[in-house]
């Protein structure tokens, strides 16, 4: 277990801390958030699960292992009852995963017997079958039931006596995909959403590991009608059901993390718009995964931004948001000041919080690494307008500084976007106004 001061600040654990996915719950008057765990340069996930928690927003526990894909009995193995992925549409593939498919190298015409473990050796196609994707976690009678997904598109759920774990016992669930999503109704019904490109939704058993595969209902989003890629969440809010989901209309590609709504917890959903876009996170930036969440009275949303120039490495970050009177939420942007408030005189600002980068600059461990012509931006700084600027930076190149674009010098009173554009190549560690 390790504690982390953050003090709200994006992202919100160390550089060298990868909890991606984040769905994020409020326990017993605190907020845990359930990731997957990026470990390697570029790949997606581990074989582990850690939960982080916190009760002020501002220090946070990384709590030990929950789970370990290890422990899973049917991972990767043949002759299991066959719960092959139905929900994507094989016979008629979305664009996008044509495109992923064509991507992969992989022909569309094979992708169905791919997808049945009966019929082929998953071994040819998923090199760690223990690897555990995004989860999510629910409460109900005494017990916590974590949610779990794997590479090799099976699921299942695991329980325990404490919202960090560890879960143990798993079960498997009798569908397949990724990203499993749970929700508890006011009435304290409980369903169950996962899938890919066209996702499905269930209502499960009082039991809260089982379902009746006869009522599962298929296309609650999809690709054509909603923009949905992956990583269904829900939340309730007001009598309005909030689908969250990463969405590709706007970049042909999941970086935003939009909403549909509904007056019911199986739809149908009308699209809603988009909460937030991580596009410019990280030159190699492609997917985005999170969830809504209240906590002390205020909402948020939880998302990911990738680093070290590439997809992976995705770090968990927070923002608050606001609903209007008609329950729509208003499209926030990515800040390096996260939960907080903005960086005052004084604070050092590692390279690394900064939350938007172009051109070539990238987020590199725990500097920023940009190139010539590039730029980078940190969101928020309260500035006076009589501050000493001082970078902590090594190469050959210099950064000239602006305040919503206007030099520093032109600065008064108030909060800014500060943003870095440099000539020539170097590595910053901070910056600091004093």
């Amino acid at each position: 277990m390790k504690e982390i001061k953050s003090m709200g600040r994006n992202p919100v654990l160390p550089y060298d801390v990868c909890v991606p996915d984040g769905e994020a719950h409020s326990f017993g008057g605190k907020l845990y958030v359930y990731g997957s765990y990026d470990t390697q340069p570029k790949d997606y996930c581990s074989e582990e699960y850690h939960v982080v928690s916190t009760s002020d927003m501002l220090t946070w526990t990384v709590h030990d292992k929950s789970l370990d894909g290890k422990d899973i009995p049917w991972a990767g193995k043949r002759g299991e009852k066959k719960y092959y992925i139905t929900d994507m549409g094989l016979k008629n593939p979305t664009p996008m995963y044509r495109k992923l498919l064509k991507d992969m190298h992989i022909p569309i015409d094979v992708m169905p017997k791919f997808l049945r473990p009966d019929n082929i050796d998953f071994a040819k196609y998923v090199k760690a079958p223990n690897m555990l994707y995004a989860p999510d976690c629910a409460y109900k009678d005494g017990k916590y039931y974590l949610y779990f997904c794997m590479s090799d598109y099976s699921e299942g759920v695991a329980v325990s006596d404490t919202p960090e774990g560890p879960f143990e016992n798993p079960v498997r669930l009798p569908c397949g995909g990724i990203d499993p999503a749970v929700f508890i109704d006011d009435d304290g019904s409980a369903y169950y959403y996962w899938g890919q490109f066209r996702a499905s939704a269930v209502k499960l058993n009082a039991d809260m590991m089982s379902f009746d595969e006869k009522t599962v209902v298929k296309n609650v989003v999809t690709e054509e009608s909603h923009g949905f890629h992956e990583g269904s969440s829900m939340r309730k809010r007001d009598g309005i059901y909030y689908y969250v989901y990463p969405c590709v209309y706007r970049n042909e590609r999941p970086t935003c993390l939009a909403y549909a709504t509904s007056s019911s917890p199986l739809g149908p959903f009308t699209y809603r718009g988009i909460i937030i876009d991580n596009a410019k996170c990280d030159p190699e930036s492609w997917n985005i995964h999170g969830s809504i969440e209240e906590f002390g009275g205020q909402w948020y949303v939880f998302y990911h931004r990738s680093s070290k120039n590439g997809r992976a490495n995705r770090r968990l970050c927070v923002e608050k948001i606001e609903f209007n009177l008609d329950g729509t939420i208003n499209e926030v942007k990515m800040t390096s000041q996260g939960a907080g408030l903005p960086f005052e005189r004084g604070e050092v600002i590692e390279g690394w919080r900064a939350c938007e980068v172009d051109g070539g600059a990238y987020v590199d461990g725990n500097e920023l690494v940009m190139k010539d012509d590039s730029l980078a931006i940190i969101r928020y700084v309260h500035l006076s307008g009589n501050e000493k600027l001082t970078i902590d930076s090594e190469g050959d190149g210099t950064v000239s500084v602006y305040a919503n674009d206007v030099p520093l010098s032109e600065v008064s009173d108030g909060v800014y976007e500060i943003k870095l554009v440099s000539k020539g190549n170097l590595k910053i560690k901070s910056i600091l106004f004093d």
